[in-house]
């Protein structure tokens, strides 16, 4: 088929069975592919009328039969199934009980003719202006289903880590397709079957047609990607065109205009009502839910805006005898919802003007003949009253009425003649109402189309103004955060320079003849700390800084010393042992023989520095001396202890003897 100019939203098939049998081999097909302007015709076999599909991917594929195209319903599903996505397969001859096609070509004034060509044509035709209805085998919802691409028997690889793998890929995929369906912002629900190293497969139920999903099917090494619409129970069928039957129509003027629709049965359709539409507003409202036969108020007189309303459309009136009290509005709309007062009257209304004219629907109900419309009838019957017997014989008047006209003299029109121009009148005052409301549709969805255009510039524009306002406070905290860092640098830069500096004086005083200590540092003796009165303690100290002979020693902790402890202090020849707490008796007594003073060290002012301590001479000179006058009192003692002890063993000799 050549590419052509179309003046429909798209292209259009025509189906007829040109020759064979769908149930047997190789049926011929009458293809007629319609775009508003051009037909082109063609005689195709089943094959290649399925590669036509394919490739053009028509609209609509129209016929007379769905059973035209498949030779059962089983058939006639895999046929469905086998569509794109776009396109439709409509019965432009009905539903379930479809009617003839040249009956419904002529009462849509289409061309029709019982040669296969000619019955695929109108066909088409019929389809391009919303005539039939869509058969439907399979719901709005599709399963996407991520499995494996592969058996999980032995690869390449050792078996574990290859079905390992082949999980681990159907579980990445899985995700990957959620977050396509998140982003399309479509309904979904999920069921995941997990299996070693990831998923066995994953399956997706998605409230949409396979065209609004942005996921195709896809087979790729370890993963398969498989995309089905959910099939119904049987067959269905949706009319192209929304079907507007005559109803009856109560309105409750006033501040809120309501507007209520029954139809000729007796059931609320709808009900309505605004504070802000106009007439406009409401006509519109009304002409999209049906045509109605009855215009009703409930109260009587009819309110002047009530009357434009059944002018309008040309439409029999209906009022009470008297205005309808509350309490009885209240019992005929018991068992039907409604918002407000206004609701409730305007439903009165419709349903008190349905039970008016009950009777009469029957009537004209019973009279019909099958195959007539009942409501085309009961609106001549009732807005133009015209007996049952007199449309009839119009509606076959009608059918049988040559195409060509004939000549006649110019003469007077009957009652029913001027009925019918009023009615011509009132159509095309109705389709020119349409068209009205068809530009402001168009202007609406215009604006619709602008205000979305400003709507996605300015999230764009606030997404840019988030991305730049998360990046300032991330600068701005990771500068924070290096001032931060400088100050502690700079406070541990000057903490460590007094300290060197420290260090650098007490290496000075340790290191060196006192010739090159400034006079502020003269008299000042270094100390080395000892943190306890432990081999280990004294060890760590003296690979730390060194004890030499004759240096200052400070016991931080004195107490719990031993022999040994005390044989190893004495080992340095320190100058003094400065301490704190109680040494023991044992300890004590070994530093006393090896003449080591000992002292307290809160009897000498120190100045620390870490594990370093300078002290002022002059103290350090003071404990040494008292330690030295406790000394020699304590020789004294053990003396004069020794020469007690010696006359006590001469005066036990002398008793003796």
């Amino acid at each position: 088929m050549s590419t052509r100019t179309s003046a429909l939203d798209a292209v259009v098939f025509g189906v007829d069975v040109q020759s064979g049998d769908v149930r047997g081999d190789a049926p011929s097909y009458a293809l007629v592919v319609y775009d508003g302007e051009t037909v082109d015709r063609d005689v195709v076999s089943r094959r290649k009328l399925g590669r036509l599909i394919d490739d053009e991917e028509p609209a609509i594929v129209a016929t007379d039969n769905m059973y035209e195209l498949a030779a059962d319903k089983d058939q006639l599903v895999h046929f469905l199934g086998s569509l794109p996505a776009e396109t439709k397969l409509v019965q432009v001859t009905g539903a379930e009980q479809p009617e003839p096609l040249s009956r419904v070509a002529k009462r849509h004034g289409i061309p029709y003719g019982k040669d296969p060509m000619q019955e695929a044509e109108a066909a088409a035709r019929l389809a391009a202006h919303n005539v039939g209805h869509e058969v439907s085998a399979f719901t709005d919802t599709t399963e996407v289903k991520v499995s494996r691409g592969r058996s999980t028997g032995s690869g390449g690889w050792s078996e574990d880590r290859f079905t390992r793998r082949i999980h681990g890929s159907v579980k990445r995929r899985a995700r990957e397709v959620e977050s396509e369906l998140e982003d399309a912002n479509l309904e979904y629900d999920s069921e995941v079957r997990e299996a070693y190293g990831g998923y066995a497969n994953a399956v997706f139920t998605v409230e949409a047609r396979p065209a609004d999903i942005p996921v195709s099917r896809s087979r790729s090494g370890d993963v398969r990607v498989e995309i089905e619409r959910t099939r119904r129970d049987g067959i269905e069928f949706r009319p192209l065109a929304k079907r507007r039957d005559h109803v009856v129509v109560g309105i409750d003027p006033g501040t809120t205009t309501a507007v209520a629709i029954a139809s000729l049965e007796g059931d609320v359709l709808d009900v309505w009502s605004s504070r802000t539409s106009d007439a406009a507003d409401v006509i519109e409202w009304i002409v999209e839910r049906g045509r109605p036969i009855v215009v009703a108020a409930d109260v009587t007189p009819m309110p002047e805006t009530v009357e434009k309303f059944r002018r309008s459309f040309d439409a029999a009136g209906w009022t009470p005898d008297r205005d309808l009290p509350i309490d009885e509005k209240q019992h005929r709309t018991r068992d039907h919802p409604y918002d407000d007062d206004h609701q409730r009257d305007a439903m009165a209304a419709a349903l008190y003007a349905f039970d008016a004219h009950e009777d009469q629907f029957d009537r004209i109900a019973r009279k019909l003949p099958p195959g007539v419309d009942r409501g085309e009838v009961t609106a001549r019957v009732v807005a133009g009253e015209e007996s049952v017997e007199a449309v009839l014989a119009d509606l076959e008047d009608d059918d049988e009425s040559a195409e060509e006209p004939t000549e006649h003299e110019p003469r007077e029109l009957t009652e029913e003649e001027r009925r019918i121009k009023d009615l011509k009148r009132q159509v095309e005052r109705l389709q020119s109402h349409v068209g009205t409301l068809e530009d402001r549709l168009a202007g609406k969805d215009d604006r619709i189309e602008d205000l979305e255009a400003e709507l996605t510039v300015s999230r764009r524009e606030e997404r840019r103004q988030v991305r730049k306002e998360r990046e300032v406070s991330r600068l701005e905290r990771k500068a924070n955060r290096l001032e931060r860092e400088r100050d502690e640098a700079r406070e541990r830069i000057e903490e460590l320079e007094g300290k060197v500096e420290r260090m650098k004086a007490l290496w000075k005083l340790d290191h060196s003849n006192f010739s090159d200590v400034s006079a502020e540092k003269e008299g000042l003796v270094p100390v080395k700390v000892v943190e306890k009165f432990t081999k280990g303690a004294i060890r760590e100290a003296d690979e730390q800084y060194g004890i030499a002979v004759d240096d200052v020693v400070y016991l931080r902790d004195a107490s719990g010393a031993g022999r040994s402890t005390a044989e190893l202090l004495a080992s340095f020849e320190p100058r003094i042992v400065l301490k704190d707490g109680g040494l023991s008796d044992v300890a004590d007594e070994i530093l006393f023989e090896a003449e080591i003073p000992v002292g307290p060290a809160g009897d000498v002012a120190m100045q620390e520095v870490d594990e370093l301590a300078v002290a002022r001479e002059e103290d350090v000179e003071a404990v040494i001396e008292d330690w030295r006058d406790r000394a020699r009192e304590r020789e004294l003692d053990r003396k004069a202890a020794m020469v007690d002890q010696l006359i006590s063993e001469h005066r036990a000799g002398d008793n003796e003897v």
